[in-house]
């Protein structure tokens, strides 16, 4: 990893420890959105790394693609839409609890996933 990933890197690792702290006080929207920050995050810290561009929402599914055209690992799309569904769920209000704690579950997985990519 190198300094210009760490800022990324780190907000990830904040977001998805406030995403755990909001779940548990039961603030599911607030959850919701730090999911889906934690992941956000986690993408620009590998297109940062290989130089893609991130600045814009839609490069994040670019990059997303670039990353299972080169892992082989399509497990990581749907982690990626689990933590779309949780940004949505932060204007919409549509989820529950468990749904909420599967989403997060699923984000957690992609961070630590995509973690693993960084050199």
């Amino acid at each position: 990893m190198n300094v210009e990933t760490r800022p990324y890197v780190d907000r990830s690792a904040h977001y998805l420890s406030q995403a755990s702290e909001e779940f548990t006080r039961g603030d599911l929207l607030q959850a919701s959105e730090k999911g889906w920050g934690a992941t956000a995050q986690m993408v620009k810290a590998v297109a940062e790394e290989r130089g893609w561009e991130h600045r814009r929402h839609a490069n994040l599914f670019e990059v997303v693609r670039r990353v299972v055209a080169e892992t082989g690992d399509q497990a990581l799309w749907l982690s990626f839409g689990a933590a779309g569904d949780l940004h949505t769920n932060f204007y919409e209000g549509v989820m529950g609890e468990s749904d909420v704690a599967y989403h997060l579950e699923q984000v957690t997985q992609f961070v630590d996933k995509v973690r693993g990519l960084l050199d």
